[in-house]
């Protein structure tokens, strides 16, 4: 599943524009496609093709793992989900995709393709957006979410740690790669509770988390899976997916074990098993 770099990789591109993607914040939708009747998940396509057209795009952003496209009076929330992508093209052009499931058309030429192999992916067009990310918890990045929120968070549960992190609505945006990388980095082996964490140490692991997601998305993502194109951090991964080799940090073996039924990476070596308070 995208988590927030390869999302915020995705939101980049329509936005700015890139090689092989036009940006799309001015242009104005003539219509949709829906080839998928779940992918829409609300409203009605009836209701749809009431609501779309005419409507602007004014800004493309990222809320945890959901793209959002502000329109003029609604706004699209896009959730990837296991193999969902987003790309441009232009009328006359053939992608060559086989898994469309829906698509904008603008006025102006051009189309946002949402290509979906697994089908799991979903689309919301609302009015109110916290009606389905108010559920969400704060973003890492957000420099208003301070060290000592992200203590009080991890207090306040009695949690394995790997488990919180990967809750979005304790903290958005983490997923199975990136909560890995960031406990490595942290020296926090993933079978903590969360409680047991001193200040100091959830303050470390706050920046380690930061410094990953800013990697991952200097990186443009991760590309590990036939879904994802351009990514190049799976070339950086200190833990995730090495099981058998060598931690690069101290060379014992990287180490793989269950987690809340996600597979989990680690360096036994590397990273502490907080057993109580008192001995951090």
């Amino acid at each position: 599943m995208p988590e927030s770099p390869e999302v915020e990789t995705i939101a980049r591109n329509l936005r700015e524009g890139t090689a092989g993607c036009f940006a799309i914040p001015g242009l104005t939708i003539s219509g949709y496609k829906s080839y998928w009747q779940k992918t829409l998940a609300e409203p009605t396509t009836e209701l749809l093709d009431q609501l779309l057209p005419g409507q602007v795009v004014k800004e493309v952003k990222r809320r945890g793992k959901y793209l959002v496209l502000t329109l003029s009076r609604h706004t699209v929330l896009i959730h990837l989900r296991m193999s969902g992508d987003l790309l441009t093209c232009v009328d006359d052009f053939d992608p060559g995709l086989k898994h469309i499931r829906f698509e904008l058309e603008f006025l102006e030429g051009g189309r946002l393709l949402f290509n979906d192999p697994r089908k799991f992916g979903r689309i919301w067009v609302v009015e109110d957006t916290q009606t389905i990310l108010g559920k969400l918890g704060p973003e890492p990045l957000d420099e208003s979410f301070t060290s000592e929120e992200f203590f009080n968070l991890l207090r306040n549960k009695k949690r394995i740690i790997k488990s919180l992190l990967l809750d979005q609505s304790s903290i958005a945006g983490l997923g199975n790669i990136y909560t890995d990388e960031s406990l490595h980095l942290a020296g926090i082996h993933p079978l903590t509770i969360s409680k047991n964490l001193k200040y100091q140490t959830s303050k470390r692991l706050l920046e380690s988390i930061r410094q990953v997601l800013n990697d991952g998305i200097e990186r443009n993502g991760s590309s590990i899976d036939w879904v994802y194109r351009g990514g190049e951090y799976q070339n950086n991964f200190r833990v995730y997916g090495r099981t058998g080799q060598a931690c690069n940090v101290c060379g014992t073996i990287i180490e793989r074990i269950v987690v809340g039924q996600r597979g989990t990476h680690l360096c036994p070596k590397c990273q502490v098993l907080y057993k109580s308070r008192e001995k951090d």
